[in-house]
């Protein structure tokens, strides 16, 4: 007959310092406990055994980024996403990971946080492995009431960021004074970053975005919320020498990690300008969701476009065809070729808008159009022919470029 394991984890502990330390003197190796998303909560101290990894992770208060992205590549995070049971991990030398075994600590479905214990000296046998295992259902409750504590803190934070992004905060005394009582440091410099996804964000896409976010290290995310398909973000570019550079970066990092570690594709993003002026939240939103209404009507013109700054005129095209309805203004040589089209099932306004989308370049738009140089050049004489058209002056063709982008828009 088995001997049960006697449980070293009865007595009450005030703290998570006084439990992981305890963890460490039943195992006789160096503890961490983490939340759910690689934040440290606590850590054994009387052992001055450890290894880089540990060692950054204290000082950091989080898990390096490198070594969250290795424990991804190696399966090892997955699996601890997968099961209660403990996991061992190999050393990984390259990110000053040793020998360590993890557990993760659930509460129904989801998880709470992990246990990891280094084995600096030998390996945990199966007796000390099921003592981890006792340990980790112990500190489940304890990990619960933190976690019922952040989510009170993270919907009073939501709410705050919706007054926010809506203009129901106006003034920048207000909104100062709103960041102080919610405990959240402003900061000096900022944008808006939308990712609209292709569905509605379910409660399980929302724990993988909540992972992810809390786990980059790049861009610092003051606030965040979810509108149905849309993820919205208020970033921090303070001390950022190139925002606009790291803005891509940051869209790029969270697109990649999102298909790579949970298969989500077609992730469409936007970022507002810079402002340094917390009054222009509501301004920052309202040009995030520009850039992703002009990625929809104009998506190959603004496939590589993130910001609202790169979108050039696609900025006032609701201003210039509100003009246009005002004044009646109808562009005659545009008719012309639009009723030329249709009487002859042509494409005269699509040549004429793909020569000038390649900014009058002959050999670039004949490539995209996948006819003769010789081909292009004349239906170009028959667009000015037609539309009574000087395709050397300027002027004539950014009406026309602009025109035409009114046209699509009005569809």
């Amino acid at each position: 007959m088995t001997k049960p394991i006697k449980d070293p984890f009865k007595e009450n502990f005030d703290t998570l310092e006084e439990f992981a330390d305890r963890i460490s003197e039943v195992l006789n190796c160096p503890i961490t406990i983490e939340d759910a998303n690689h934040r440290l909560l606590a850590y054994s101290t009387h052992d001055e055994r450890t290894d880089q990894a540990r060692i950054a992770t204290i000082i950091g208060r989080r898990v390096p980024e490198k070594v969250i992205n290795n424990l991804w590549k190696e399966g090892i995070i997955p699996k601890l996403l997968e099961t209660n049971e403990p996991v061992r991990v190999k050393n990984i030398n390259e990110i000053g990971l040793g020998d360590r075994i993890a557990i993760s600590i659930w509460k129904n479905e989801e998880v709470l946080g992990f246990i990891w214990a280094v084995e600096i000296e030998k390996a945990l046998g199966d007796e000390e492995v099921e003592l981890l295992k006792k340990a980790a259902n112990v500190l489940k409750n304890k990990l619960l009431q933190l976690q019922i504590r952040k989510y009170k803190r993270e919907e009073r934070s939501q709410e705050f960021f919706w007054k926010l992004l809506t203009g129901h905060i106006k003034s920048r005394q207000e909104i100062s004074e709103a960041f102080y009582e919610a405990q959240i440091t402003a900061p000096s410099t900022f944008s808006i970053a939308i990712f609209r996804f292709q569905e509605d964000i379910t409660p399980e896409a929302e724990r993988q975005i909540s992972y992810m976010l809390k786990t980059m290290h790049r861009l610092k995310i003051v606030l965040y919320t979810i509108d149905c398909n849309d993820l919205i973000l208020l970033l921090s570019l303070d001390a950022v020498e190139n925002p606009l550079d790291e803005q891509r970066d940051f869209v790029d990092y969270f697109r990649g990690n999102m298909y790579e570690r949970f298969d989500v594709t077609q992730i469409k993003a936007s970022c507002s300008s810079i402002y340094s002026s917390h009054d222009h939240i509501e301004k920052s939103y309202k040009e995030a969701l520009h850039v992703l209404d002009m990625k929809s009507k104009f998506p190959e013109e603004t496939k590589e476009i993130i910001n609202y700054q790169e979108l050039g005129i696609y900025q006032f095209l609701d201003v210039i065809l509100e003009k246009r309805v005002q004044d009646q203004f109808e562009n005659h040589s545009l008719k012309k070729l639009t009723d030329y089209d249709l009487r002859h099932n042509s494409n005269l306004v699509e040549t004429l808008e793909v020569f000038l989308n390649n900014d009058n370049n002959i050999n670039e738009a004949a490539k995209e159009l996948n006819v003769h140089m010789n081909t292009l050049s004349y239906r170009l004489k028959r667009i000015s022919e037609i539309g009574d058209i000087n395709l050397k002056d300027v002027n004539q063709k950014m009406t026309l470029y602009i025109d035409i982008k009114l046209m699509k828009y009005k569809k």
